[in-house]
Formats: structure tokens, sequence, C-alpha cells
């Protein structure tokens, strides 16, 4: 297998060798270089059509996309520690985290990302009024987040998940253009500071 990615701080990439480390398992990197394009090369779009990053291309030389359903075929592959849960209720509770993460916060990011920041000005119209509004939603969804997180360490429950892959990438992606975590929220603060002491928050 080979998996075909971006160095930090690309989140959606990251997320898969976050996978990878956890498992303590081991697949060919092979980077394309966002800033020069390479994701929007032929031969790349050959191996993902929308043009985007990663891609795990399998054995077989069939290609896989979309960071989660990468890192869900490789949990088949590698199944302890069972990053997505071992139970029915388990499951199903780190796929609804995965899932407002990326929609309740990953999304507001993603726009302050697309409309307000300078390295993104030549890939789009931005409407920075647009971008800028949406630091409001993400200091509202992460003191949401910090009253959910009263009663657990991790996001989706007591064991360490995907979910909170999914959202430890998001924060630093955040942090990294500009979105900090409110200071009032010292719940997440203190889960961004445990989850980020793992080994596996360096890959």
């Amino acid at each position: 297998m080979k998996l075909y990615g971006e160095d930090n701080p690309a989140p959606n990439p990251r997320r898969v060798r976050i996978f990878l480390a956890e498992k303590g398992a081991a697949v060919e990197h092979v980077r394309v270089p966002l800033r020069e394009r390479a994701h929007k090369a032929e031969a790349f779009l050959e191996k993902n059509s929308l043009g985007q990053v990663p891609v795990l291309e399998l054995d077989d030389g069939s290609f896989l996309s979309e960071s989660v359903s990468i890192c869900r075929y490789l949990d088949g592959l590698y199944p302890d520690p069972p990053l997505f849960g071992d139970t029915p209720k388990a499951q199903a509770t780190i796929d609804m985290w995965i899932r407002r993460i990326e929609f309740q916060l990953m999304a507001p990011i993603a726009h302050i990302w697309r409309h307000t920041h300078p390295l993104t000005a030549g890939l789009l119209t931005q409407f920075k009024d647009f971008g800028e509004s949406n630091r409001a939603h993400a200091d509202r969804v992460y003191r949401w987040l910090d009253g959910e997180l009263a009663d657990r360490t991790f996001i989706a429950g007591p064991a360490y998940s995907m979910a909170d892959i999914v959202a430890l990438t998001t924060v630093d992606f955040g942090r990294m253009i500009g979105v900090a975590v409110p200071e009032d929220c010292s719940r997440v603060l203190a889960w961004l500071d445990h989850v980020s002491r793992r080994p596996s928050a360096a890959a």
C-alpha cells in the first residue's frame, strides 16, 4: 500500500498518519506538495478525481480517498486498538462525534481558511466578511464542546478514538490559521494537552 498525502499542517493526511501511528502500522508515504498544485496534476487526478489528499493506493492498484474512509479500511486490517469502537453503541457514538466535529467545528474553520487567509486568496473569490463571521461560530462550538467534556476524558467517551484524531487535527489546523481555543474552555484545553502528549500526535 501507498499513502499519498502532504506534510503538516494539512489536517486530513495527518489524520491517517496519526491513526497508523496509534496502530503501530507502517505504510509507504508519498508526498503530494499542495503548494505546487501536485494534487491537481493529471497523474494524481487519476487516483482521486477530486484532486484531494489523502489517497490510499491498495495492493490491487485501486484507490481509496476521504480520510475517515481510509482509516475505516485500515481499522479492518489492523483491528487493535479498536479506534472506531468495539461495540455497536461505541461505534455509533464515535461516528456521531466524528460527524459533529466535522460539521460543527471543521466547517467554520474551513470557511475562515478559505475566505480570510492570504494563502487561499488565489484559489477562490474570498468573501472576507463571511469568513470572519465564522469565528464567532467556532467560539460557540468550542464552548458547547467544553460542556460536553464535563463527564469524560476523550471526545466520544472513556477511550481514545478516531473522534479524538479528527478533533485534534481540526483544532491544530485552526490554531495554525489563527482560530484559537477560547481561554475559558478549560476542559477543551485540558483534552488538547492530553491528546497532544500522545506519541502519535507528532505524526
